[in-house]
């Protein structure tokens, strides 16, 4: 780290691949610290300058410094609050305990001023909350924290080698945005920002299982008009379902609605689309699974279609990536079912 006091102190909790991209990002222009449960991999990436858990093959810059010290990293970011920020790189899974820790660590912690924003996609799948929910929750007695979600169409490992990324921070906190803009926007990144933090973290999450959907039809070698067609359609679906619980629709045609779509439904580096691709050339999910390959799509869509039934919202395509995924509906049948649909307003906001 530099003499001169940087002018954000960055914590990014969580050295998974999407954790240590954004701290690599982060460091450039900010004092970054990141924190990683297992202090063998926070000394591998201390010693050596390279995550290969997560990021195989990637020199991680000079300046990034990592511990496994839960207390030192928060420590780095509250020394001087009011320029802290917190990143937290869990998955919707580890989200609830580690919002709970962090929470009941801060309140012994100067913390007036302070930032924390979430990187997670997804919906809880035993509850349905979007990860904003879990998040304020959690903090709901420490007013003085700005909170927000940090998204839009980005892989790790690309982010990690210093390309082009364009994100958004969605949050009400003018303060945050500040914070995310000082410590990542320049470069090779550009932070646009938001208050839509329902819009946000619905086309974040649906994406992933539409995602799910074009890697079948690709698996089954429909072809490009097929895909396009879904991802058009996947769109419409993100966009009624997230006006339906808040959202609002000019954001999905944004970087976290389309942008993220596009990325994640053709991109080689998507898991989401390596599962449906695997599933539509035959393969069963649970030997996928069991392979090694998670994807937020599978763990999120069941309460994706929960939430569709609860507000009467019309998701014909989660509701048959459900029943491709848990049901043994076969992949063919489910296309054929798609197509067998009556015609309809090609508004996403017609009535159903």
């Amino acid at each position: 780290m530099s003499a001169a006091s940087p002018t954000i102190r960055v914590a990014v909790i969580g050295a998974g691949s999407w954790g240590t991209a954004l701290a690599a990002l982060a460091c450039k222009q900010a004092g970054a610290l990141l924190w990683a449960r297992d202090p063998a991999l926070a000394l591998a990436i201390q010693s050596t300058r390279r995550n290969d858990r997560y990021l195989p093959g990637i020199a991680l810059p000079e300046t990034l410094e990592a511990t496994s010290d839960f207390g030192h990293a928060l420590g780095h970011a509250c020394a001087d609050p009011a320029r802290g920020l917190i990143v937290l790189g869990v998955p919707v899974a580890g989200l609830r305990d580690t919002c709970r820790r962090l929470a009941d660590a801060l309140r012994h912690l100067p913390h007036a001023g302070l930032s924390v924003v979430w990187t997670c996609k997804g919906f809880q799948p035993e509850t349905g909350e979007l990860p904003h929910e879990i998040a304020q929750a959690a903090f709901k007695d420490l007013p003085a924290i700005g909170l927000g979600v940090l998204s839009g169409p980005s892989f790790a490992h690309e982010v990690a080698r210093g390309l082009p990324v364009a994100l958004t921070i969605a949050t009400r906190a003018a303060r945050t945005v500040q914070a995310v803009t000082a410590a990542l926007h320049g470069g090779s990144a550009r932070i646009y920002n938001s208050e839509d933090i329902i819009g946000v973290e619905v086309g974040g999450a649906l994406k992933n299982i539409m995602a799910i959907a074009c890697g079948i039809a690709d698996g089954l070698e429909l072809g490009t008009n097929a895909r396009a067609a879904l991802i058009t359609r996947g769109l419409a679906e993100m966009q009624r379902l997230g006006v339906a619980l808040g959202g609002q629709a000019e954001t999905f045609s944004g970087l976290t609605g389309l942008g993220d779509l596009v990325l994640t439904a053709t991109g080689a580096l998507s898991r989401n689309r390596q599962v449906g691709l695997a599933i539509g050339q035959g393969r069963r999910l649970d030997d996928i699974l069991a392979g090694g390959m998670t994807a937020e799509g599978v763990r999120c869509a069941q309460a994706a279609r929960d939430l569709g039934r609860r507000h009467g919202v019309d998701l014909p395509i989660t509701e048959v990536v459900c029943q491709v995924l848990f049901e043994g509906l076969a992949p063919q049948e489910a296309v054929t079912g798609l197509l067998s649909r009556v015609a309809r307003s090609e508004s996403p906001l017609a009535p159903r």
